[in-house]
């Protein structure tokens, strides 16, 4: 493709933008990187292959951003225009893959089991595109380690990514929504994810002699039941929130009564004035069980994402975009916020943007969830997330330039 103005490019058809050629490398590149999935701030192999490609298609880039991460420009590298940015998290989950596919995963434990192998791979495609554009500002490219867990995008904004960045756009895949689809939704779209470790300390003993000890097991038992009632009764529900134990430890033998017991969960919340409520309610809870039963208690608390909480005006950017691509009628929205966590939340908080989701849903697999061993998606969605990013920067950069945004 010649270097052409981004109003032509705008009028031309989808498949004359993202050539079956294109198109074909852009799955090539997706099924690499599922080959090789690597952990939060352990993307070396990642970041090595996008810096090949990047260097490839002529695009200046710097590596070792947040450790793993690589940032690339498009544009009037030198001019004052606006500049929008574009994301896509890199990293993998620690899980063995069990989908056959014939690009598995070669690292044992280790699998792209929540489609940023594809996120990856969209952005590429989209660089590979907007290289041959004329462009009034600047686009850069975000390739973002860690989102699983570590939050990735909180360090790369603490290392000046989102330096003279004036919007900024990502999505994810979305095995809810059908290929041919994405969902556009402002406002609140992901919750609140903070994690907590309850640590309960009884009296240990011998199985047949309960009146000489304090299990710890009954007070854990106990109390992830009482938990249960934090969201039931004392929680809004107009408010969407989730209070769960994920994992509970003690004991050490059938006959023993475990002298200490530790559960670890995570609340879930989408309404700032509720997340202080259940956390109030549960230190109430934790202290209490621990005074009835006469075992000590202690829980920590940790702060997770912020929620991502989309930009009206950059949504509606994200939502002409997604028209254009796949039609006015295959632009969803969002009945309900999600209660899962996503970092993009942290670039949110400096900048406006909007985050979108691709409808990948793939035959057989629609009741598969990500983080599954068995997860897998639609790459239909690949190009169709490409032509997105390309779509949405140009009329992002559009509207700042006339400042409309």
């Amino acid at each position: 493709m010649n270097v052409i103005e981004p109003d032509e490019l705008m009028k031309l058809h989808s498949t004359e933008i993202v050539s079956a050629r294109l198109r074909k490398w852009i799955r090539g590149v997706r099924r690499w990187l599922h080959r090789y999935p690597e952990l939060s701030f352990e993307e070396y192999k990642t970041s090595a292959y996008i810096a090949k490609v990047l260097e490839s298609l002529g695009i200046p880039f710097q590596n070792g951003i947040a450790r793993t991460g690589v940032v690339a420009e498009l544009g009037d590298l030198k001019g004052s225009g606006p500049c929008v940015a574009l994301r896509a998290d890199m990293d993998a989950l620690p899980i063995e893959e069990k989908t056959g596919l014939p690009f598995s995963s070669l690292h044992p434990g280790k699998m792209h089991a929540c489609g940023h192998d594809g996120h990856v791979a969209m952005l590429l495609g989209a660089a590979a595109v907007l290289k041959n554009i004329r462009l009034d500002g600047k686009i850069r490219l975000i390739f973002q380690p860690a989102e699983e867990g570590e939050g990735g995008a909180r360090q790369m904004v603490q290392e000046g990514v989102l330096d003279g960045v004036d919007a900024i756009f990502g999505g994810h895949i979305d095995r809810h929504f059908r290929p041919g689809e994405i969902a556009v939704q402002p406002g609140l779209i992901c919750a609140f994810t903070d994690t907590f470790r309850i640590e309960i300390r009884g009296k240990g003993g011998h199985a047949a002699k309960p009146h000489e000890t304090v299990d710890s097991i009954v007070v854990a038992s106990l109390l992830v039941m009482s938990i249960q009632t934090l969201v039931s009764r004392e929680v809004d529900p107009a408010y969407p929130t989730v209070v769960t134990v994920g994992s509970i430890r003690g004991g050490s033998a059938s006959n023993v009564i475990a002298e200490s017991a530790v559960l670890e969960g995570t609340i879930r919340s989408t309404h700032s004035d509720v997340r202080r409520q259940v956390t109030r309610g549960l230190k109430r809870m934790v202290k209490s069980m621990g005074d009835l039963y006469g075992a000590e208690t202690a829980i920590e608390m940790t702060e997770g994402f912020p929620p991502v909480i989309n930009d009206p005006k950059a949504s509606e950017v994200a939502r002409e975009a997604a028209a254009s691509v796949v039609g006015s009628g295959h632009v969803a929205g969002l009945k309900h916020p999600s209660l899962g966590g996503e970092d993009f939340s942290y670039f949110l908080k400096k900048v406006p943007g909007c985050f979108v989701r691709f409808g990948a849903a793939k035959k057989g697999l629609e009741n598969v969830p990500a983080h599954s061993p068995y997860f897998d998606f639609d790459e239909s969605a690949l190009p169709m997330g490409s032509l997105f990013l390309v779509k949405v920067a140009l009329k992002a950069l559009e509207r700042l330039e006339r400042g409309r945004f």
